[in-house]
């Protein structure tokens, strides 16, 4: 039980102390003056300055507090690696049969685990967490269970208490890891870009394993190749994509004997394949209205070279102007047809027929380079149905169709067939445009059709009566595409509404030159957080089933639901980050979930170096495991809290107040009558002592 007084003053205090001055000045005058009351005066004075500050007494009642001694086990991904799991445990155990011999003493563990963010071990976190649920002044002190690799060192909270940490592992774990600097996310096909790799060794390395490493590389889950490598030297390795899109590049060192884990052996690096510029040959035939939209089109395109060759004046046109006042170069048509024709990812035919300009052989060699891997579109105009139509030329072995010397002079609107519903190059063309009042896509007519018979390939847009209106086919190693009108410009100038012309010719240059987005067949895989979303593209009705290999050999089998017109996709919680695998018997496709190597990985070796400056802090101490299990022992606050095989804590004797009374000591009226007692007293005093001779 605890007594205090407390005052509550009915008047400002300093006006108290102006009194208490005032009353000592009086008194002093009386006792100058011999007055024999001098001293009841000063009484008097008292009592009527102690009714003004206006005492009381508080008594509280109190009860000792326990100790609190606060336990963090770090139970992340490295501190599960070998036996360490094992000595957590076993220390925790050892520290809460201590902690249960002291008298008034508790134990509150804090348990540590991973996060889905890949941050790492967040322990200064955890432990402030816990600090704050506590009062601060109850903490006797604080016991860290773990390997040393904390990742938020900076956040460590102010304790109240000493702080130990007792770490797992053993003096001769070893750890080999790779390291990747220098990984840019696109380079450009065909030029090649370098990689830093490094291996490195943590920990103490057996001779045996030191000086050299076997690593091996694989691009897209394909070509791997093995190479032996230093360890601790920095490697430059140069890297050439040859495939459009996102490329996986994946680099694994062997396992080595003895090494803590293999889970920082691996390291995945996702690339972006781009193409440079866009090499792309016009050849434009008798000049028409919508010449100038393909000029337009990939002029517009900064990533496009064109070379655009145009026949102004045929050799069948006699106007009487000589030949050498209409040009002042010859156009170089070998060079392009012949010497340089491989250097062009498209050639386009815009209303072009033979004319005498271009020899057989240029158009045979222009079929060459299709079935080499090139890209041909014609689009075609009435010409194509003519006697000198390019059909008809060593090209025409190419072609998807055969044109029936027919033009069709009629209005009619382009509508995609179903096939085009599910291809890449024409699905959802129409979905962005207004419905028609016939129930066909809103857009506008076109008034010219050259009738062809399909062939090969596949016929993506119709025309009347279900006639062929674009044609795509594949060639050997490349591509050509048919479009059997030439009045796609008129959906350019906005003619009845006009029609996404832009974005149909701009899908069509980049399927013919490749594009992996716009391959009809495709196995893609795609990742946000640990979900993987699979999507198998495909012009079939049907799409089987996607086996996934995890990063541990682990295979699921994924069935796919069509969302969209040749378009199926799963979506499945991946188990763990890594390298998957996926394949339908038919494509094959890889995805990198997350980082090759966790935080947790990127250091495994037990340290007590991130946690000296908190612990030095503290007077505590860091003891391994290995060495044995301190013992526990309390020590006065200031002193050093550690020392061989032990560590201590700081009793704090903390209370709680359990009851709180306040009483004043005399009412206000008491004091006036005893100051008025004291003053008729002291007046009593000094008359009679004046009365005396």
């Amino acid at each position: 039980m605890t007594q205090t007084i407390l005052l509550d003053p009915l008047v400002p205090m300093v006006l108290i102390w102006v009194g208490a001055g005032l009353a000592t000045g009086m008194v002093a005058l009386a006792l100058w003056r011999g007055l024999s009351g001098w001293w009841l005066r000063g009484l008097a004075a008292a009592m009527v300055l102690a009714a003004l500050a206006n005492p009381s007494l508080q008594t509280e009642e109190r009860r000792a507090l326990g100790d609190i001694v606060i336990a963090v086990v770090d139970e992340t991904a490295s501190n599960r690696l070998t036996d360490r799991a094992a000595q957590a445990a076993a220390a925790l155990e050892h520290l809460e049969a201590r902690v249960a011999r002291l008298a008034d003493t508790e134990l509150r563990v804090v348990r540590l685990r991973d996060t889905d963010d890949n941050a790492g071990t967040l322990m200064m976190q955890a432990l402030a967490g816990a600090l704050s649920e506590e009062p601060a002044d109850r903490i006797a002190g604080v016991v860290l269970i773990t390997d040393g690799q904390i990742h938020d060192a900076q956040l460590a909270p102010d304790t109240p208490a000493p702080v130990h940490a007792l770490l797992t592992g053993q003096p001769d774990d070893w750890d080999r890891r790779l390291i990747v600097r220098n990984a840019p996310a696109f380079a450009i096909l065909g030029e090649s870009v370098t990689l830093t790799l490094k291996v490195e060794d943590q920990g103490d390395v057996p001779p045996a394993q030191a000086g050299q490493a076997r690593l091996s590389l694989s691009v897209n889950g394909e070509d791997a190749r093995t190479v032996t490598v230093p360890v601790g030297e920095e490697l430059a390795l140069p890297v050439m994509l040859e495939r459009g899109g996102m490329n996986v590049l994946q680099f694994e060192v062997a396992e080595a004997e003895g090494e803590l884990t293999t889970r920082n052996n691996a390291a995945i690096v996702q690339i972006n394949g781009v193409r440079d510029r866009l090499s792309v040959l016009l050849v434009s035939g008798e000049p028409h209205a919508g010449q100038r939209t393909w000029r337009n089109l990939l002029k517009s395109d900064a990533s496009v070279d064109l070379v655009h060759f145009t026949i102004l004046r045929p050799p069948d046109k006699q106007d009487g102007v000589p030949v050498s006042e209409l040009s002042l170069i010859a156009f170089p048509t070998r060079e392009l047809f012949i010497d340089k024709i491989d250097e062009f990812d498209l050639i386009i035919f815009d209303r072009y027929s033979r004319r005498g300009i271009l020899p057989a052989s240029y158009y045979d060699n222009v079929r060459r380079y299709v079935e080499r891997g090139g890209a041909v579109l014609v689009a075609a105009g009435p010409e194509l149905a003519g006697v000198e139509s390019i059909w008809r030329s060593p090209l025409g072995f190419a072609f998807p169709a055969r044109p029936t010397s027919r033009v069709l002079e009629v209005g009619f609107r382009p509508e995609l067939s179903d096939l085009g519903r599910r291809h890449p190059v024409t699905e959802g063309l129409d979905d962005a445009m207004p419905r028609a009042d016939d129930g066909g896509p809103g857009w506008g007519r076109w008034f010219r059709l050259v009738e062809v018979e399909q062939e090969t390939g596949q016929a993506v847009m119709e025309g009347p009566e279900g006639r062929p209106v674009l044609i795509l086919d594949r060639v050997g190693d490349g591509r050509l595409a048919l479009l059997a009108s030439d009045h796609a410009w008129l959906w350019d100038r906005g003619h009845e509404g006009g029609g996404p012309q832009l974005e149909l010719l701009r899908r069509l240059a980049h399927w013919m030159m490749g594009e992996p987005e716009l391959e009809e067949e495709a196995l893609t895989a795609t990742a946000q957080g640990g979900t993987i979303t699979v999507t198998r593209r495909t012009l079939a009705d049907t799409a089987a089933p996607v086996t996934v290999t995890g990063p541990d050999g682990a295979e699921v089998t994924l069935d796919l639901t069509e969302e969209t017109p040749g378009r199926f996709a799963a979506r499945w919680e991946a188990p763990g980050i890594g390298l998957y695998r996926l394949t339908d018997g038919t494509l094959d496709a890889v995805i990198a979930l997350g980082p090759s190597a966790p935080r947790e990985f990127e250091q495994t070796i037990a340290t007590a170096d991130t946690l000296a400056p908190l612990v030095g802090t503290t007077r505590g101490g860091a003891l391994p495991i290995a060495e044995g299990l301190p013992d526990l022992r309390q020590v006065r606050e200031g002193r050093a809290a550690a020392g061989r095989g032990w560590i201590g804590i700081t009793p704090r004797d903390a209370q709680a107040t359990t009851d709180l009374r306040t009483a004043t000591l005399l009412p206000a009226w008491l004091w006036l009558l005893a100051a008025a007692g004291l003053a008729l007293a002291a007046w009593l005093r000094e008359g009679r002592a004046s009365r005396k001779p």
